[in-house]
């Protein structure tokens, strides 16, 4: 089921597949639905499967407003009340979404049943920038230019393609071509990963302040970390699992992007039984 849902005044772009418990999964910045796709098939017998575009990313609509953790944690919440979804859920978030899954479970901790953390970004010591009014505006300036100047038509999808390359260690981008078009070339996508990029150090440090205001449910939490990022990432994920008694899995051979470079271990930390095909 593809469905488009009105929350706090944007249109999300949702796709639900399977049936059983269900799981949420929001990717990272600049990342769309079908960056999904290889780890679908391998919940969506046992699971419903719900995928979401944040707004200003895949085909939602532009943002309103600035991104915030608990922002981003309200929006996963007003997705389930509006597919009707009542229960405990699997929250699972790759990269900046990894703030914004984790900030879901303080905040709504009776209806979450597991966190799973895909290469979260992790930041120890954020603090909240300085002059925030006045780096938004610069952002937006800057994504403005960028967008007159018919950047994002001309190279959106080149540089999507180029930056999943980069990212994992398994080979290009296994994206269809016409979806990365229809995606990327748009104003509407460059406007939205500029504005979270330019929001990222803000959304770290509001999450560093619900860690000490707000305990994580007793639920299982895992956190599954691409080896590719070096004995640096890996100690410092292995820290971040310590300090959210967390289950640290490392993902050898993979790199940021593990859900595509090994999908099946990303829907192993998502739900680890019934067992896998």
């Amino acid at each position: 089921m593809r469905v488009f849902l009105n929350v706090g005044g944007v249109a999300h772009h949702v796709v639900v597949e399977g049936a059983g418990p269900v799981v949420v999964l929001s990717a990272g910045l600049g990342m769309s639905w079908f960056d999904w796709d290889p780890v679908v098939p391998l919940l969506a017998p046992h699971h419903t499967v719900v995928r979401f575009d944040r707004p200003g990313h895949g085909l939602s609509g532009p943002a309103l407003v600035p991104p915030t953790a608990a922002g981003e944690a309200h929006r996963i919440a007003g997705l389930l009340d509006a597919l009707g979804i009542a229960g405990p859920v699997t929250v699972a978030g790759h990269s900046i979404a990894g703030f914004h899954a984790e900030a879901f479970a303080r905040l709504y901790p009776a209806r979450t049943a597991r966190l799973v953390l895909v290469d979260s970004s992790i930041e120890e010591h954020a603090r909240p920038p300085s002059a925030p009014a006045l780096r938004l505006a610069l952002a937006r300036a800057a994504a403005a230019v960028l967008c007159r100047t018919g950047i994002p038509a001309a190279l959106g999808p080149a540089a999507r393609r180029a930056t999943v390359r980069m990212s994992r260690t398994g080979g290009g981008d296994p994206a269809p071509r016409d979806l990365v078009r229809l995606c990327y070339r748009t104003s509407r996508v460059m406007r939205g990963m500029v504005l979270e990029n330019a929001t990222y150090g803000a959304v770290a440090a509001e999450l560093l302040l619900l860690r000490r205001r707000l305990p994580l449910p007793a639920v299982p939490v895992t956190l599954l970390a691409g080896a590719a990022g070096g004995p640096s990432w890996t100690t410092r994920h292995r820290a971040l699992a310590s300090g959210l008694g967390a289950t640290f899995q490392l993902a050898a051979g993979a790199g940021h992007l593990v859900m595509l470079d090994a999908p099946g271990l990303v829907a192993g930390a998502i739900f680890p039984t019934p067992p896998l095909p």
